[in-house]
């Protein structure tokens, strides 16, 4: 099965990379590159004489890659959900096997913006009652402690703002 990722590199070693994938390499050392993990989460990128350290991380969110043969019509290639992501020696590691932001400035920081809490943080109780209270509306019955009188107000104000919509 084919698997796609996201290669991210300083962009140091970005020029010297170009260089070897367009075959117009600087240097006579920055003939190959390599990359070697020691585990599942951490290895080493090798580019001519140098090395890097390398972390897998998760993407935040799935993102879809193309090809085209005609530069008109598009075909999707993958799903990618995993970056590796290259950094100087000096670098701390990322923490964990997840990385907090996306690809483009506007996914900044996403799991913490954009998604939805983890369930530990619900309150089950809070959820077992509102569960009951569904079960209840739709039995025909109303939600545990809600004043008959707000509901009364709650329909005339609707009420009133169809009439004032329908003739204004």
């Amino acid at each position: 099965m084919e698997e796609h990722f996201i290669l991210r590199v300083p962009p140091s070693v970005a020029e010297r990379l170009n260089g070897v994938l367009s075959e117009r390499a600087q240097a006579p050392e920055d003939e190959g590159i390599d990359i070697c993990f020691r585990d599942a989460r951490t290895g080493m990128f090798t580019i001519g004489k140098d090395q890097f350290e390398v972390s897998l991380v998760d993407l935040p969110c799935v993102v879809e890659s193309y090809k085209t043969y005609d530069d008109t019509v598009l075909i999707k290639a993958a799903d990618i959900g995993q970056m590796i992501l290259v950094r100087d020696n000096k670098e701390p590691a990322p923490e964990g096997g997840e990385h907090k932001d996306g690809l483009t400035p506007a996914m900044r920081d996403a799991r913490k913006r954009r998604f939805r809490r983890d369930a530990e943080i619900i309150n089950p109780d809070f959820v077992h009652n509102v569960e009951n209270d569904l079960v209840n509306i739709l039995a025909g019955g109303t939600a545990r402690d809600v004043d008959i009188l707000f509901l009364l107000l709650l329909f005339l104000c609707s009420l009133s703002m169809i009439v004032l919509e329908a003739f204004p």
